[in-house]
Order: C-alpha cells, then structure tokens, then sequence
C-alpha cells in the first residue's frame, strides 16, 4: 500500500528545514529527517552533543517490527551507535536464528555457504557497516557497500575494475587490536569491532538527528546474509523494507544519500525502496512498551549486548572515544582542527611515539599527522557533499613491527577508517619488509567449514601457497623475503583481483586471489584466509561452543580439529589483518624502510595522494630525511607480461585553495 500521504509529510516538512535539519522523534518530525530541502551540516553539528536516547532506540525498534508484523516476516533488528555500541537488539518470535551466508555465485570456501552466524551477529555486521561509512556529508548503506566492494563497478558491466574498497568487508575484525570490545557493562569509547566485518547485504542504514549521523539500523528478516547482483534497482529486498520503516524520524537527509553521490561517473545506490513502499505508515507505531511479550524479546549477544536498551554516545565528544584534539595535550593537531582517539578516561589513544624498533622519531610521528590532517583540509572530496567539502581522513603510522605510534582525523571522518587505515599501513609494511613470505609460510592453515549448518571441516588452505603464488607470477624464488620493493597498497591490491589485470574478465587470478568461479566477498584469497580461523574461533565463542573469546591479533590460530587453540606463529605487524585497496605507503629513510603511512577517507585518490605528500612534505621539513620510496624500487616497477602494477594514483587538480596541478608528479 503507497502512502501518499507520507511523500506529503516529506515534502511539507522539507519547507521547515531549519539549522542542521535531521530527524527527531515524532511523524511530523521524523518527516524533517527525509527531507528534500539542503542541509547545511558539514561536519560540525557534531559539535552540540547529539546521541540516540533510550526513547529514540525504543521508537526506531517498534516501527520496524509494525512494518515486520505487518509483512508477516518477523525479524531480528539491531540498533548501534555511531562507534559500534549496540544499543538494542531485538529479535521477533519465529525469525530466523541463523543466516546463511552466500554470494549467491556458486563458490564455495571462506564463509561462502556457512550456516551456523546467528542472526544478530549478521544485524550487528550491517549496522556498523551503515553507521561507520556515514557522515554528515554522505549517507552511505549496506546496499551502497555491495555497489563498491565487488569484482566489478558497476556490478553488472562486465571488463571494468573492482568497486572502489574492494576487499573493505574483511576489517573491523574481531580479533583486531584496534577496535575496541564491548566491556560487559554498557556504552563506552569505541569504534567497536564487527563479528564478521563489513556487510553488502541490504538492510543496514544510518541514523541521523539534527543533520548528523547517531548510529544505524539493520534488520534480518529473510535468513540471508549475502549481495545484490542486480544493479538496475529492481529488486525489494526485505530486509531493507522492514530497515527503512525503522528509520523513520531518524531518516538519511535527502541531500546527502548515496543515490544523489556520484564516484567515477557513476551513481552511488542507497535503498531501492523508500517510505511510500511501506505497509504500514510507521508513524502510527505503538509505542515500545505497548508490543505485547510474545512478540519477541531483547536479546543477550555474548561479548556484544545484554538485553537492555541504551541511550548512544554523542559522536565528537569523549565519550565516544573521538574527540577534538585539545590546545594543551595535542597543541600540533588543534592547530589545524584535528581530532583523536581516546579512551574511558578521554587518555589518547595512540599518541605519537617513537618507532618500537627505534628507526622513527616521535617528531617525525607528529609531523606526518598534522601534515596529512592541514593537506586533507585543503583538499576536495570525492564523496562528500556539500560540493566543496573537504576531504574527511583518518591517518595512522605504524613502525617496521607494525606497531601503531600516532594516529590522528579530521572532524566528521569516516569510522570505518580507523581499523582499515591501520590495515593499510601494516599491508605496506607486511609486503615492503624482508622476511615475510617465511613468516607467511609458517602460519596455520585455513581450516574452511563446510557449507550448510553443520560445524565441519570442509577443507585447509595453506597460506604457503600465496607466497609460492607471488614468486612464480613474479619470477622471484625470494620474494616477499628479500625486501627487494617497496609495495603500497595499491600494487597490494593489483594482484589480489580475481583476474589479472584487474577488470580482464577470463584472464587468471592475481597470485593473491582465489580464480573465478571460487572467489567471492565472502573467499577472497589472503586477505581472508589470514585471519579465517581467528574469525571463526570467535563465532564459535559467541555461540557457546569455545569457552574464551579470540585473542588480541588475527594471524596465527588454529582450525577447528584443533580447537583453535593454541596460537602459533602469528605475525604481530598484522595483528588486525590486511587489506586491498589503496591508502597505504612505506616509509623511507634513504633506502632504508622505517615504517610505513596508511590513510583513507573520502575518496580512493585522496587516500592515495594525501599520505605519499605528506610522506614527502615531512621529509622536506629543516633537517627531514625521510620520505617515499626511491624509484627504483617501487612496486610499479614490476611488470608481468606487458603490465605494470600501480603504486600511485594522483587526481589532477585536488585542491580546493589552489589551482595547483600534478602534484605528484616528480616525486
């Protein structure tokens, strides 16, 4: 049934659009929230503290499960802030319990075909993949994710290139050292990890109040947990009708949505269904109290929730564990309005530190931030709107051990940034360094489960393999050992395409991907089977079959006829895995690698350019010797057949003081 009478309220209320516009409780505010009108946010409405109540968190559930009633479909519905606290979850009588994980493509490995995630781990997955790629310059879904995150962009348009974060679902792991894990009390600083990483599924969005974004809201109704392949907009997906009825009052600003963003001349998608779609106006929800019990029920989700319902944290302010950066603690950063990560305490985070293996100073630590945060300010945004925004990043730098000494964002950067951008960063060191293909060689194998709901071994995937893989598709019997090249992670992500070149439909596999036909989001190659047994011992945690919860670091663990346990060989500089797509860059002293700058935000060729400037704005600094890698070395100097790979991809003119032009050129 089509409310008509719902589009009116839209359009009346985009009238009344006032200050920084965004949805409240109530139907006629909640209309503010989806509104058509402009919406003059843009990163600093998180200045006045603005969180999701414990009414808000109440309002947004009742509507979804009036919209679930009213599809006869009941549902698991999953609602966080915007750092990962889950502030609810709530699952119906009679919704599935599980959900089975599928790509839809007939492959079979990874998490390809498993059964046994229960079902609020799935809600939890997309709802930090809707609150963490959001913003108050772009609204981003899980629908949006499955658009750029695919072996092809768009996803029907066969011999085009990968989606631009390619590879991005396998972060924000369990097991990283960078996300935070829930205290078994209540709300506290996160970004908090992801039991299964990043979603493509439909049914996750963000939430916004008064213009900026307060966390997301993610549904399973359908016992599904896979991607979309159709990229006309057809389909009506159910989760997402039931998603979008839960948004109301809370809805994405009209102006900052996916579907009005472009990226490569193409235009980004958010929900193929809207309110009118709805079988219910969600206005006319009874309130929380009113659901009679055997309707469903909160859940307790081991290691994420209780079954309470909790008012958020307030984004940009301590208690989120993301705040300005002070005049008196972090004086280099407040200079140039940069923002840290701290704790429970409002104790940075990561502050800037010499480099554990003594080759990096803490000067120099400092420096490489407050360049890449002064650079970002000046620099253009792919995707953010308004037209004219700057660039939103998040930057780390890590050591030659992989060890995090600073991190540091610009205001109202991305969340998902802080696990992939230290992913980044250690991904350069991981392939830069010499000794990594022995130290490859001597992890555990991946020990897939089987297809279906049984806990079973299907089979193991030696991580050998890849390190055999990269030597013979490069003719180098040392490789990955001898430290020979300087790799970003752009040439990283190069050869871990399922063809080669990237976008050649038909050709074979880069040495770092699983070939057509077995590759899929859910199997990719090394990315995935680094830290497959790590993400598997934690579902087996949260659902009772382990007694102990996945460790501090991703590499190193056991299958499942080994229990998991004991850790052997991990690799501690990719303590929360790797990643494929670009942002991150060595660093140098002379020819000497010293560690390494990852960065990302608001566009792939602002990651790319920013952190490879500031690598060579700091070395040029009075007394500076540090820098990009020579040359000669890098990893665009590699060629296979008639191919080189790509270690950089600089945009034309970004600036937007300057009509400055090829900015990396000559460096």
């Amino acid at each position: 049934m089509i409310h008509r009478a719902l589009r009116a309220l839209a359009g009346l209320a985009a009238l009344a659009l006032a200050a920084c516009g965004g949805g409240a409780s109530g139907p006629s505010a909640g209309s503010v929230g989806i509104g058509v009108g402009p919406v003059p946010c843009s990163g600093r409405c998180q200045d006045t503290p603005t969180r999701l109540t414990v009414a808000d968190v109440e309002q947004i559930i009742a509507q979804g499960v009036q919209e679930a009633q009213a599809r006869s479909s009941p549902a698991t519905i999953v609602v966080i802030d915007r750092v990962g606290n889950v502030l609810a979850a709530y699952q119906m009588a009679g919704a599935p319990t599980t959900i089975r994980i599928t790509s839809g493509t007939g492959a079979s490995g990874g998490i390809d075909g498993v059964e046994i995630v229960p079902s609020e781990l799935g809600a939890i997955a997309k709802a930090l993949t809707g609150a963490y790629f959001s913003s108050e310059g772009n609204a981003f879904s899980t629908r949006t994710a499955n658009q750029i995150i695919q072996e092809h962009f768009n996803l029907e348009e066969r011999f085009t290139p990968g989606g631009p974060l390619f590879g991005v679902q396998i972060s924000q792991l369990p097991c990283s050292d960078i996300s935070r894990r829930y205290n078994g009390v209540g709300v506290d600083p996160g970004p908090h990890r992801s039991p299964i990483g990043f979603a493509a599924d439909p049914g996750g969005l963000p939430l916004y109040k008064n213009g900026t974004v307060v966390g997301a809201v993610a549904v399973i109704a359908d016992g599904i947990y896979g991607l979309v392949k159709d990229d006309v907009g057809t389909d009506r997906n159910l989760d997402e009708l039931i998603a979008v009825a839960a948004t109301w009052g809370f809805g994405a600003p009209r102006d900052r949505r996916a579907d009005i963003i472009t990226l490569d001349a193409k235009t980004l998608r958010y929900a193929n269904v809207d309110f009118g779609d709805l079988l219910r106006d969600p206005a006319t929800a009874p309130p929380f109290a009113a659901i009679p019990p055997g309707v469903g029920s909160l859940l307790t989700i081991r290691g994420y929730a209780d079954p309470v319902i909790r008012a958020g944290t307030a984004f940009g302010q301590a208690d989120s564990g993301i705040r300005p950066a002070s005049l008196i603690t972090e004086p280099e950063l407040a200079a140039v309005d940069g923002f840290v990560l701290v704790d429970e305490f409002n104790a940075r985070r990561f502050p800037p530190i010499n480099g554990t293996d003594g080759l990096l100073t803490q000067q120099e630590v400092k420096d490489l931030l407050s360049t890449s945060v002064a650079l970002a300010n000046r620099t253009r945004s792919q995707v953010r709107r308004p037209f004219g925004a700057s660039a939103g990043i998040h930057v780390v730098v890590v050591d030659t051990n992989g060890a995090v000494v600073g991190v540091a964002r610009t205001r109202d950067a991305l969340v998902d940034a802080t696990d992939v951008t230290v992913q980044k960063a250690r991904t350069s060191i991981l392939f830069s360094a010499a000794g990594s293909g022995t130290a490859l060689q001597a992890l555990p194998d991946a020990e897939y489960l089987a297809p279906g709901p049984a806990v079973a071994s299907l089979r193991t995937e030696s991580i050998g393999q890849y390190v055999t893989a990269f030597r013979t598709f490069f003719n180098q019997p040392t490789g990955l050992d001898d430290g020979a090249f300087a790799w970003s992670t752009r040439a990283v992500g190069n050869i871990s395409r399922p063809f080669f070149p990237d976008g050649i439909d038909g050709n074979p596999p880069g040495p770092l991907s699983k070939p057509a036909g077995e590759w899929s989001i859910f199997s990719t190659g090394l990315e995935l089977d680094l830290v497959y047994n790590a993400v598997i011992r934690h579902i087996a945690f949260v659902v009772g079959l382990a007694p102990t919860d996945v460790g501090i670091g991703c590499t190193g663990y056991q299958g499942i006829t080994a229990g998991f346990e004991p850790v052997q060989n991990p690799i501690p500089k990719i303590a929360n895995g790797i990643t494929l797509f670009a942002g991150g860059f060595p660093i140098y002293r002379g020819g000497t690698l010293i560690g390494a700058i990852g960065l990302s935000g608001d566009g792939l060729e602002q990651d790319d350019f920013l952190p490879f400037l500031a690598n060579d704005a700091v070395g040029k600094l009075p007394g500076g010797s540090i820098g990009n890698a020579p040359k000669a070395i890098r990893a665009d100097q590699l060629r296979v057949g008639d191919v080189n790979l790509r270690y950089l991809v600089c945009p034309f003119k970004p600036f937007l003081d300057s009509n400055e032009q090829n900015v990396c050129t000559g460096l």
